[in-house]
């Protein structure tokens, strides 16, 4: 970002950057601002899950099939054929498929921009082994090493605590490739300008250079890079789970779309059931998508209209 580019390199700096950064796209990108807005829709509702009532979790529960009803919040959105409050397992859905995307942007971009500064900064032996193990992960299909994975792990995530955060995990194994090939392109490319050179000949040490003159010029592809991979996570895990290979005892909006059709709710005319779900992940779809667009826009005023 311009702003980002001119930071001082230090943490204030850069926290003083993000946030005028921040400030100007909410003032110039309206795509940015309907994002954000519904990017804060989504993380209230995420954030009433943790005010649900405790029988939410078991059947029978509530009334079965009943279509919604605004007498009180746990029967707006209707319950499910077996009993349960469609808005409570909802919110739930919201807050584990958040989790998800948010714990694999935590650590498949950052494993890619490490990756992907080495090599391009190292060159020689160190580029052509980090490259060769990134191609290769890359030309595996991402879908059947997942299915693989989670069909010999799944008896056993149940022992390790919560299974979401390590779905997150899961799907970092493939998702930092494109990342690192991509930031090594940027680095390969930085490295040979003046600025860079002089950094070096005025005695500055490689990792002052990375921080003060490489990262700012890759903060703003980097955090285009955190939203999408929120998107690749959840559209992942949505897959898997209407194929019912993801953690199915667990509310996530793929689960909530799987049992419904595991209950025929298409047929018997439960149309909350299945309807809210689908909207849920076009609302999270449309959130960090026009994030991304609004950033992408700032970055590169071409892209504007």
């Amino acid at each position: 970002m311009r702003g980002v580019e001119n930071m001082a390199g230090t943490p204030i700096g850069l926290f003083t950057s993000i946030k005028n950064s921040f400030l100007a796209l909410m003032k110039t990108s309206r795509k940015f601002r309907i994002g954000f807005a519904i990017i804060i829709v989504v993380v209230i509702l995420a954030f009433l899950s943790f005010s649900a009532p405790p029988q939410y979790i078991h059947w029978y529960s509530y009334p079965r099939s009943l279509p919604p009803t605004p007498t009180s919040i746990d029967l707006i959105f209707g319950t499910t054929a077996n009993g349960r409050s469609v808005f409570w397992v909802f919110v739930n859905a919201i807050r584990n498929s958040l989790l998800i995307g948010i714990v694999t942007a935590l650590i498949a971009p950052h494993v890619g921009l490490l990756i992907g500064i080495i090599a391009g900064l190292r060159g020689g032996i160190v580029d052509r082994v980090l490259m060769f193990i990134t191609d290769t992960i890359i030309v595996i299909p991402a879908l059947p090493l997942y299915v693989i994975v989670l069909m010999v792990l799944k008896p056993h995530i149940s022992a390790i605590g919560d299974p979401i955060p390590f779905m997150g995990l899961i799907f970092s194994i493939t998702a930092w490739c494109w990342p690192a090939r991509q930031v090594r392109a940027m680095v390969l490319s930085l490295r040979e300008r003046e600025f860079i050179l002089t950094s070096s000949l005025s005695g500055n040490s490689m990792a002052r250079i990375i921080f003060r003159e490489i990262i700012p010029h890759l903060l703003a592809w980097h955090l285009i890079n955190l939203t999408n991979t929120v998107l690749y996570a959840i559209g992942m895990e949505t897959g898997l789970s209407i194929l019912g290979l993801s953690i199915l005892d667990k509310d996530t909006l793929g689960t909530m779309i799987y049992w419904s059709l595991y209950y025929s709710a298409l047929f018997r005319g439960l149309w909350w059931w299945y309807i809210i779900p689908i909207m849920g992940v076009i609302l999270v779809f449309l959130a960090f998508f026009l994030l991304s667009q609004g950033i992408s826009e700032y970055v590169n005023p071409r892209l504007r209209q």
